[in-house]
């Protein structure tokens, strides 16, 4: 574990590396809320970047309700930070527990394309990142 990740939240943090033989993917692990603001998601994306990683897997716990609340915007800003640098992006979840039409066709958006994954489980993350 790198300086990065430990000193932004005191050792709250842990990368877990999943190699397919093909690429590196990233898993942050951790117990706490680490994306609560697009300001949190553009310096996880720094900090993966700078490590050499293009693919991140994210749980769902670890990302602010507000998030997956599409009219907050927050999802917006943070997935075009994503974008924007290339790095692809698997959140991994239970979705199913947040009211609304809007996420589900999001979700079902999402996965159509490569960028942004959102999924229930670590497998198939990193088989839709290993692609």
């Amino acid at each position: 574990m790198t300086g990065l990740f430990s000193e932004k939240s005191n050792n709250s943090m842990e990368l877990k590396i999943h190699d397919t033989g093909t690429s590196k993917i990233a898993e942050i692990i951790s117990d706490l809320i680490i994306i609560s603001s697009s300001q949190d998601g553009l310096d996880l994306l720094g900090n993966v970047y700078y490590q050499d990683f293009d693919k991140v897997i994210v749980h769902e716990k670890n990302i602010t309700p507000a998030f997956f609340d599409l009219k907050t915007k927050i999802a917006g800003e943070i997935l075009q930070k994503f974008s924007n640098y290339r790095v692809r992006l698997a959140i991994v979840g239970d979705f199913s527990k947040y009211p609304g039409n809007s996420l589900q066709e999001f979700i079902l958006e999402s996965n159509k394309g490569r960028q942004v994954v959102l999924v229930d489980s670590i497998e198939e993350a990193v088989n839709k990142l290993s692609d």
